[in-house]
């Protein structure tokens, strides 16, 4: 029975085989089938039998034999075509570690080397060569003034610059728009105290007025002074009869034409204020937009000595290591007073958070009300990347783009929310931050310190000239920065951070490094500052392109 059994097991192995030659072929040549003759390899018959690796079976398992099946045929192929793409990997492989850079041979003094494709340097803006575009906004070398003669003037504006030194830059740049807009006669704008800044500068203390004027003197009159014949100068700042005050943001040319000029022509010498954003971009006329890069790029110019001082700082920022040095521009805006604002969460402890919400809702009552929307608010508003990086994400972000530990960061900041302790991870992963007073004596800053504005002036010029410029939220301090790096050539690189995909990528705890590292590079591949033909209109200050430069 035993016999029996294993006679039948054998013929259903035999007969299942998909190398059977037929159905009642019992001793076909399938290597499945046992051989139990027993001249111990010849068939039946006395033929000796082929074994599966001679020349001849080595044509059946390709196709040869027509015993073998179709589907055997396809696979026997997919794997031929298998090893054949790896072989060439494996010989592309070879030939790469053939031309490592390390394979260098020197012949002489001439060190030949094979060509092998680098990452670009992160101090590189790799794309800035593709784009062919530059300023077009200076002045008209010979041109004929289009000015009115002295005594056929509208009338006079006069208006208070507000808020901080870049907010004032601004205003100071519409008001010549303004000014134009009305053929009226610009009186030197007063920079107003602020209540953050609590500084009396005047605009003679920041700006070379006499280049101000003459650069302008064929767009815009401007005076330095209110007539003589005004004699009731303190009316300017009191007097309601005087001051314009209904004027809109973001006020189309038009509005000054049909509301503020004919107060003008009444009153001879009109105020405008409040004086913050009252001009808009797209619906005014594209020469007005330019006359306002003008201002901005080329006539309102610092101090000499502010100047001079700024090219010292950036000297000694590209010497620290001892050689010439590249060096990063950071500017990071993490004071109590942009936390506070931004009503979003920040790491910190219970007594922190309290703290915080303590003066959220003693500064901003309204907003704050009871507290309790406040937690939903925080989560969107870092969704949409509206909240301030934090000193230790960007950190992390800039080595991820592959700046190394020994950068070379200016960074210019008000006082850091959390002191050191939340500036500890960028200063560990960066130990080379300086601010401007690390960098020049207590004695050289005396002058400046009598004026703040003098002093953001000085982080502004350092900022401007750096190699590599960072902003790590929204102001208009990083708003001009990087507007006057694209204007001025967009060589140097300027980075401005996608908050709302990091938020994202700080928030997937199942992220790796290598990931992370290829989503921020990816990212921001194109975040460079290149002048961006698709830019908002509104953004005139960042992005200058539409009206202020035209094709090289």
């Amino acid at each position: 029975m035993a016999e029996l059994r294993h006679s039948s097991s054998a013929g259903s192995r035999s007969s299942s085989s998909p190398l059977r030659a037929g159905a009642g072929d019992e001793d076909s040549s399938s290597p499945h089938v046992h051989d139990h003759s027993p001249n111990g390899g010849d068939d039946e018959d006395g033929r000796p039998r082929r074994p599966i690796w001679s020349v001849s079976g080595f044509h059946s398992f390709f196709g040869d034999d027509p015993r073998v099946s179709p589907q055997k045929n396809k696979i026997s192929i997919l794997l031929i075509l298998i090893l054949a793409i790896a072989s060439l990997i494996s010989v592309y492989g070879i030939i790469n570690h053939l031309n490592a850079p390390y394979l260098c041979k020197k012949d002489g003094i001439v060190l030949n080397c094979p060509h092998v494709k680098e990452s670009p340097s992160p101090w590189e803006n790799p794309l800035s060569a593709t784009t062919s575009w530059k300023p077009c906004a200076e002045r008209r070398i010979g041109g004929i003034s289009d000015l009115p003669p002295e005594n056929e003037t509208n009338g006079y504006v006069f208006i208070h610059a507000e808020g901080g030194l870049n907010q004032q830059r601004i205003a100071i740049c519409n008001a010549v728009a303004v000014a134009k807009i009305m053929n009226a006669t610009l009186i030197l704008p007063v920079l107003k105290q602020d209540q953050i800044w609590k500084d009396q500068t005047k605009f003679e203390d920041i700006f070379d007025v006499d280049h101000f004027i003459d650069y302008l003197k064929d767009d815009v009159r401007i005076v330095r002074d209110i007539p003589d014949w005004f004699t009731d100068k303190a009316e300017l700042f009191s007097s309601i009869r005087r001051t314009v005050k209904n004027i809109p943001k973001y006020a189309a040319a038009q509005f000054y034409i049909d509301n503020v000029l004919p107060r003008i022509k009444e009153k001879k010498i009109m105020a405008l204020k409040p004086f913050v954003d009252r001009l808009g971009y797209d619906n005014v006329p594209q020469e007005i937009n330019r006359l306002r890069c003008r201002v901005n790029y080329h006539a309102l110019k610092f101090l000499p000595e502010i100047e001079q001082m700024a090219d010292s700082l950036v000297s000694r920022m590209r010497n620290r290591t001892g050689n010439p040095n590249p060096y990063m521009a950071l500017h990071l805006r993490f004071e109590k007073g942009m936390v506070g604002l931004s009503f979003c969460d920040f790491v910190g402890t219970r007594e922190e958070k309290a703290k915080m919400a303590v003066y959220r809702q003693k500064e901003w009552p309204r907003r704050f009300k009871n507290g309790s929307h406040l937690w939903q608010l925080a989560l969107q508003k870092r969704k949409e990347g509206r909240c301030p990086l934090e000193p230790g994400e960007v950190a992390v972000i800039l080595r991820a783009m592959g700046y190394p530990k020994e950068t070379q960061i200016y960074v210019a900041s008000g006082q850091v929310y959390g002191g050191q302790n939340r500036m500890a991870p960028l200063r560990n992963m960066f130990p080379n931050l300086v601010t401007k007073e690390d960098l020049a004596g207590k004695e050289e800053l005396a002058t400046f310190r009598k004026h703040v504005t003098s002093l953001a002036a000085l982080d502004f010029l350092v900022c401007l000239k750096s190699d590599v410029f960072v902003m790590t939220h929204g102001g208009n301090f990083a708003k001009l920065i990087i507007g006057a790096r694209r204007y001025m050539g967009h060589r140097q690189k300027s980075i401005k951070p996608d908050k709302g995909l990091m938020s994202k990528s700080f928030g997937d705890p199942y992220m790796g490094w290598a990931t992370f590292v290829e989503d921020v590079v990816v990212t921001h591949q194109t975040r460079t500052g290149l002048p961006e033909e698709t830019f908002p209109n509104y953004d005139l200050w960042e992005n200058p392109l539409t009206p202020c430069m035209c094709k090289a």
